[in-house]
């Protein structure tokens, strides 16, 4: 199977992307494919990086050809995606809601449709907006059809939004051990739905 993780920070070897990577080994280690994308990298190639709704339904004119169309391509093959994302002002970074901003030609076309979907958030404080972060993350993501799971998984317990760490992240041996359960709990879960996802291009196990 196939698995996208989004880091939303700016800094790609940062906090956000630090619990990513221990994400993506995690399903690794199941026989999966993981794909890492530094989501400020991507819009970076774009003249017009926020969405200005320049057609209606949406073309994806304005990133045909880019970074982003291949990106939104992989995502649309993925049998699950981890969403990270640091705590700006209690919500997700700037990069990664204009990434989803341009989405609105993948949900017509309901490519995302029950693809498996959780999420990580990274703040300055032990309680700095992390779960205020993951549910705007949930939002995204629900907004596209997808199966949001949370950091739960039958041999540990039913965890919660989703893996919520303190900066550093590599430290927080906490959000390591929620970061591993919810990778699990992706993949479980993507192996179980992969009969109703309809994935051109790319057939699940």
């Amino acid at each position: 199977m196939l698995f996208v993780a989004l880091n939303g920070s700016p800094n790609k070897d940062g906090n956000t992307a630090a619990l990513l990577r221990a994400a993506c080994s995690v399903l690794e280690s199941l026989g999966s494919e993981t794909v890492f994308v530094q989501v400020s990298e991507v819009m970076s190639h774009l003249k017009h990086p926020f969405c200005l709704a320049c057609s209606n339904p949406c073309s994806g004119r304005c990133y045909a050809g880019t970074v982003l169309e291949e990106t939104y391509s992989l995502l649309a093959r993925a049998d699950g995606i981890i969403m990270g994302s640091p705590v700006y002002f209690c919500t997700v970074s700037g990069q990664m809601k204009a990434f989803w901003d341009k989405t609105r030609k993948l949900r017509s076309s309901k490519a995302l449709l029950n693809t498996v979907g959780g999420a990580l958030a990274v703040g300055a404080a032990r309680f700095g907006g992390q779960e205020t972060t993951l549910r705007a993350l949930h939002d995204i993501m629900l907004c596209h059809g997808m199966t949001v799971v949370g950091d739960g998984y039958r041999e540990a317990d039913c965890g919660h939004q989703g893996a919520c760490a303190r900066k550093p992240s590599a430290e927080d041996a906490d959000a390591l051990k929620r970061t591993a359960i919810l990778a699990r709990r992706i993949y479980e879960v993507a192996r179980a739905t992969s009969e109703i996802r309809i994935k051109a291009g790319h057939e699940t196990d």
